[in-house]
């Protein structure tokens, strides 16, 4: 593969490219299903292939191909110049990049257990444990549960002189529980909702979140709140699970510290934002206690890599401190447009897509924390919310409602 990345470099540099990088991707996924006592879906996917990038007299290009030959590199280097000059006829500006990016190494996730090689007959062991506890309480009308894991194997190239080689995996699972009782309907999931819950881990993650060890519990929560009274309404004290909560720092300040939204380069996905340049070091986020970091190396966490698709090295950047908005995620390309270096936050979801900023592991740093319990505590009156059930944003992420699917009255 290295030698395909040297030879898609070199062809673009010899058609004229002033930059260029290439990522060449075996994807791995599998995931299994099982509704209500049964196998539900059993999916295994692979694909590879590469994605061809170039910067000529300030305009970008990029092709891809599923074809991994040298035969394709070169049309496919080709086609990518073909297109930066044709789009080079409709600049504002050029595009700079800023300093070159010279990156060598190799990251794999740290695994304990290798989810591709668990027996199927253990996966379908936990599943059906479950399901069964689930199907123990009366008025569960349908029980789903799943795990899924993928394996990301990269290489990155780029005429700056990186050449960097990673090996991405990811694990997770969830469990869902629905009561029905004449009109009413209610659901709990675990450990979250929305799909499985997923972490830069191994097997040793789906072990860990123990869905059978869970599963009665969710069921039980499911049918209680058939018959639970309405969450009061009025202004309270709101005290958050970290689901809820990690799901409100996401969207109300990891997305809007995307410098490509600001910018307004980027608004299909989610909006631009409300944010500005100018306001780095100026605006006011939250109160002083409010530290946010955006962090790459977090072991385990969902947004942990150890290079970007544009071969910057993963890393910890302080996005609010003591309240106060201190730095954006860029690109190569934003960051230069603010005079500052990237701090490594381009991926893209597959080769056939060119990279974008998207958000690292966007965290609210605890405090002197005390337990959940001397939290509840030291709240007179509140409510305390779990797991989330719907959100509404718009599209500069100014204002927005949440809603979970159970919050307990707190009263001291």
């Amino acid at each position: 593969m290295k030698e395909i990345a040297a030879r898609a470099l070199d062809t673009c540099q010899a058609l004229g490219a002033h930059y260029a990088d290439i990522r060449i991707v075996h994807s791995e996924i599998e995931s299994l299903t099982v509704r209500d006592g049964n196998v539900a879906a059993m999916a295994s996917e692979e694909s590879r292939g590469f994605g061809i990038r170039v910067l000529l007299d300030g305009a970008w290009g990029f092709a891809s191909s599923s074809l991994v030959t040298e035969g394709e590199v070169d049309r496919v280097a080709e086609q990518a110049v073909a297109i930066a000059k044709a789009t080079r006829a409709a600049l504002r500006k050029p595009i700079r990049l800023g300093p070159p990016v010279v990156s060598h190494g190799r990251y794999e996730t740290p695994v304990v257990i290798d989810p591709f090689t668990v027996a199927l007959s253990r996966k379908l062991e936990i599943l059906m444990a479950a399901d069964a506890a689930m199907a123990e309480i009366k008025s569960v009308r349908t029980r789903e549960g799943s795990l899924g894991w993928q394996r990301q194997t990269k290489l990155f190239a780029s005429t700056d002189g990186s050449l960097v080689e990673q090996i991405l995996v990811e694990s997770g699972g969830g469990i869902e529980a629905t009561a029905v009782e004449g009109p009413e309907v209610a659901k709990r999931s675990y450990p979250n909702s929305f799909g499985r819950h997923l972490g830069t881990q191994g097997f040793e993650l789906v072990e860990a979140i123990d869905l059978p060890g869970n599963a009665g519990r969710i069921a039980e929560e499911a049918v209680g709140l058939l018959t639970a009274p309405a969450c009061p309404a009025g202004k309270t004290t709101l005290v958050l699970e970290s689901s809820q909560l990690a799901l409100q720092v996401h969207e109300s300040v990891g997305h809007p510290i995307e410098l490509d939204r600001v910018f307004g380069w980027e608004a299909s996905y989610a909006g631009t934002s409300f944010l500005e340049p100018s306001m780095a070091g100026q605006f006011r986020y939250g109160s002083d206690l409010i530290n946010v970091t955006a962090d790459a190396t977090v072991p385990g966490a969902p947004g942990t890599f150890g290079y970007d698709d544009e071969g910057v090295p993963a890393q910890a950047t302080p996005i609010i401190r003591g309240g106060i908005f201190r730095n954006f995620l860029t690109s190569r390309e934003t960051a230069a447009e603010i005079d500052q270096a990237s701090n490594g936050t381009m991926r893209a979801d597959s080769w056939g897509r060119i990279p974008l900023i998207r958000m690292t592991n966007v965290n609210l740093e605890p405090g002197e924390a005390p337990s959940l319990e001397a939290l509840l505590a030291d709240v007179d009156e509140g409510v305390y919310m779990q797991t989330n059930k719907s959100w509404s944003i718009d599209d500069r992420r100014l204002n927005f409602q949440f809603g979970t699917e159970i919050a307990r009255e707190i009263k001291n």
